[in-house]
């Protein structure tokens, strides 16, 4: 299909140029995935989802996958482990970047589509994550136990010692990343650096970003309507077979927006309506999460949806999008890993 002149040239993998990356970011329900299917035909691309519960098996109509028949182009990123399984950002970023270059291979535009900012970031952005994102390392556990046996400060002191650089970066209470900030340690690395790599904003390809964004009430009533459409698809029937497959024994997974609150009603602990409203108020949380962590990154491109039809959104979308210009790494934000 010919592409968009507006975009020509939309790989440029030869010669070891970095491939052309087009990402679309915005808060849940604003429509980035029908966007990113209009641009993808357009440009002749393919799909990669940046959606941490997206990469689940089973979990469809929660995540609001595109479903496999209305995939007008190939998509990637999905569907990756099934609940049950650890999963991380590190994990994320092998798959997505291999992807990335199996699509650039042939010639398409890889088109990074998701509201996870990590994910985003984790897909084109300069930074690498320690093993022990991956899997937990052989001191993880003693570590852990150092918080519950002796408390957060002990955790942090511990960190304070070793690396007082990366400790004054970390609240002594957030076990976690202190924990996170040991195995760097114990890997030849420090958490500093790599947080400082985090908020560079240095991309490895020849990236440009769209970001969507609209009314709040808009949004809003458009959540709304969202998880009422997901009740009206199957989703308590879709939860009801993953709690016989063992959502609540998958940490991570049974955590996911409309999915934890929808547990109670099918154990007979809450009713319907109430835990819709959940539903869409934790949804509305999350998207104002989105739109701040979105907001901190300069080199998005924004566009008000609001008024816009898809396609009016899509027209939008190619006139923001100039591969002419070099890449920039927008200045340091205080975001954490």
């Amino acid at each position: 299909m010919a592409e968009d002149s507006r975009v020509s040239g939309v790989v440029s993998g030869e010669h070891a140029a970095p491939a052309r990356v087009l990402v679309i970011v915005g808060p849940t329900a604003v429509g980035k995935s029908a966007l990113a299917q209009e641009l993808a035909v357009r440009l002749d691309g393919e799909i990669v989802s940046a959606d941490s519960m997206q990469v689940y098996t089973g979990m469809d109509i929660g995540t609001a996958k595109t479903p496999v028949a209305a995939r007008r182009v190939a998509h990637h990123c999905l569907d990756l482990v099934s609940p049950g399984e650890p999963f991380s950002a590190a994990l994320y970023q092998q798959a997505a970047r291999s992807a990335i270059q199996a699509i650039a291979a042939k010639g398409r535009l890889p088109i990074v589509c998701g509201g996870t900012g990590l994910y985003v970031r984790a897909a084109v952005d300069d930074f690498t994550f320690g093993s022990g994102e991956q899997a937990g390392s052989p001191r993880r556990r003693e570590y852990e136990a150092i918080a519950s046996e002796r408390g957060a400060e002990a955790l942090h002191e511990l960190l304070c010692q070793r690396d007082a650089e990366s400790a004054a970066l970390i609240h002594p209470n957030n076990s976690r990343r202190v924990v996170r900030a040991l195995e760097f340690l114990d890997e030849g690395l420090t958490y500093a650096t790599q947080q400082a790599g985090f908020s560079a904003r240095e991309s490895v390809y020849h990236a440009r970003f769209i970001g969507l964004d609209m009314d709040r009430e808009a949004l809003y009533a458009r959540i709304d309507a969202r998880v009422r459409m997901m009740v009206a698809e199957g989703l308590l029937g879709e939860i009801e077979a993953l709690l016989a497959a063992g959502l609540r024994e998958a940490i991570t997974a049974s955590q996911a927006i409309g999915y934890k609150e929808f547990m109670p009603v099918l154990e007979g602990t809450s009713d319907l309506e109430s835990a819709i409203a959940e539903v869409a108020k934790s949804s509305r949380r999350y998207a104002k999460r989105q739109l701040t962590w979105f907001r901190a990154d300069p080199r998005i491109s924004w566009i008000d949806v609001t008024h816009r039809t898809l396609l009016q959104t899509a027209e939008a979308a190619l006139d923001a999008i100039d591969w002419s210009a070099p890449s920039v790494a927008g200045p340091q934000s205080h975001i954490h890993l």
